[in-house]
């Protein structure tokens, strides 16, 4: 491990284009899940600086929030959860329980609550800064898994499982989620005609209501351990729609994703309460009424972003109408990686 260069990382974040949901648990334990989604062209960022004073702080410069530490046993005290966990399990799991001085400092190009995987994007960036400052050889799926158990094992935070296998990973991947926690990422290999077609197709809201989606996953759990058929089917549908999702896409059947999309919008809603409501429901509306063939709320509802397909020749209407409602609106790239480390002297 070296000590005098500062560690840097950036994580994308994706859209959730299909099945987004089934990778809960006990769905995915019971039953298989299936997610289709996609990374763009917004990051999480970690950086990690040596200390020479053997302290510890934590910055998050987009929630302007910074904590200094004299010890590592100060940091169990911390208000920043995601920084608190990946650093005590890195240390304790990792270095044999011993401080490493630091500044641990992170920024996500997307409000909290946004609906596009960023706390997940954000730990996974975190994990990977110190795999490459303490040269550990964890790959892919390692990584992804240790950032899942951080986040719902060890902080008990409630979500599913997508969201740390597609900032590790990135791309368009088709991920499936079976019994005894394994999981499988599928890349696509989209044609480029194909890619270039949907993400000119494509248009991103922020709704301008941030959301806690804790509220909304315990919602779906407690209706699928407390057997709903309701609850279920629409689980079924979301599986069903992310198979369809993948097919139609690799076929270049823009259109056939948009009526996807909306098939998802109205069985997400039928999984609980919250997920939609009057803002949300006067955005898609609008997007209607300009252009949009299709669209649905990223992540798990309750507001963040929304993403809307619609004829690239009609993007920039539907943009502009977007702006005008305060909702607002912007086009995304793909990105093709996931995770990037690198280092830089200090």
């Amino acid at each position: 491990m070296r000590h005098s260069v500062i560690t840097r990382t950036r994580a994308p974040l994706r859209l959730g284009l299909a099945g987004g949901g089934t990778d809960l648990s006990p769905y995915s334990e019971d039953f298989g899940g299936a997610v289709l989604n996609c990374t763009i062209d917004r990051y999480a960022y970690a950086f990690i600086a040596p200390r020479q004073d053997g302290g510890l702080a934590f910055r998050a410069k987009d929630l302007g929030l910074e904590e200094t530490f004299k010890s590592p046993e100060d940091a169990c005290t911390s208000k920043l959860d995601l920084h608190r966990g990946v650093y005590l399990r890195m240390v304790n799991e990792f270095n044999r329980g011993r401080h490493i001085p630091m500044t641990m400092t992170t920024t996500v190009d997307a409000p909290q609550g946004s609906g596009l995987g960023s706390s997940s994007a954000l730990v996974v960036a975190m994990i990977d800064a110190f795999r490459v400052l303490l040269e550990l050889p964890l790959g892919q799926y390692e990584v992804a898994k240790l950032a899942y158990e951080i986040e719902r094992e060890d902080l008990k935070l409630s979500g599913g499982k997508q969201d740390q296998y597609a900032a590790t990973f990135g791309g368009i991947n088709f991920i499936e989620f079976l019994s005894n926690r394994r999981v499988i990422v599928n890349p696509l290999r989209v044609p480029v005609w194909i890619r270039n077609e949907l993400e000119s197709s494509l248009v991103v809201a922020f709704s301008g209501q941030s959301r806690s989606s804790a509220a909304i996953i315990d919602q779906q759990k407690a209706a699928l351990t407390g057997n709903s058929v309701s609850a279920l089917d629409a689980m079924h549908h979301l599986k069903s729609d992310a198979i369809d999702m993948k097919r139609v896409l690799l076929q270049g059947m823009i259109g056939d994703v948009a009526a996807i999309l909306d098939r998802s919008w109205a069985s997400k809603k039928a999984t609980a309460s919250g997920i939609s409501n009057s803002r949300i429901d006067e955005i898609y509306t609008l997007a209607r009424s300009n252009g949009a063939i299709g669209g649905k709320v990223s992540g798990a509802g309750g507001g963040g972003f929304m993403m809307f397909i619609c004829a690239p020749e009609n993007r920039l209407q539907l943009i502009e109408a977007l702006n005008g409602a305060g909702a607002r609106a912007s086009p995304v790239k793909f990105t093709e990686l996931g995770c990037e480390t690198w280092q830089t002297k200090a």
